[in-house]
């Protein structure tokens, strides 16, 4: 299979939408706006049927990201969430993967309301991979 991403052959993730047979290498996925899911079921997307934020808020204009204080684009975008609780704190994708693989499980909770469930539930179906520790 050659990857949606960089064309190059050896894409071993196939995207999970039903009928959909785009693959991708596993470190081209976040260039390529893919989504994968780290829990069971282990699924992934391509950037056409990736899961989206069920909050349908937008930021305001000149709103930060609470991790690394650089401005969020103006709607809401693959590197672009918001916390499922409060809907009004705003983080880059990265920021939030990087504060998950440093916190861990038990720690993981949005850095603004404090909130956990939801705020977890929602990282790992949106593709945030958060490890046991």
């Amino acid at each position: 299979q050659n990857c949606l991403v960089c064309g190059k052959s050896g894409a071993a993730i196939t995207c999970s939408e039903m009928g959909c047979d785009r693959s991708f290498h596993l470190p081209c996925a976040v260039e390529g706006c893919c989504v994968t899911q780290y829990f069971p079921h282990y699924r992934s997307f391509c950037c056409d049927h990736r899961p989206e934020q069920s909050v349908q808020v937008v930021p305001e204009a000149n709103t930060e990201c609470i991790i690394c204080l650089e401005p969020v684009e103006d709607q809401r975008s693959y590197s672009t969430m918001v916390c499922p609780a409060c809907r009004s704190t705003w983080f880059h994708r990265g920021c939030i993967q990087k504060m998950a693989l440093y916190t861990g499980i038990n720690d993981f909770r949005c850095p603004m309301c404090r909130e956990e469930e939801e705020f977890v539930e929602e990282m790992f179906q949106m593709g945030i991979r958060i490890p046991i520790r």
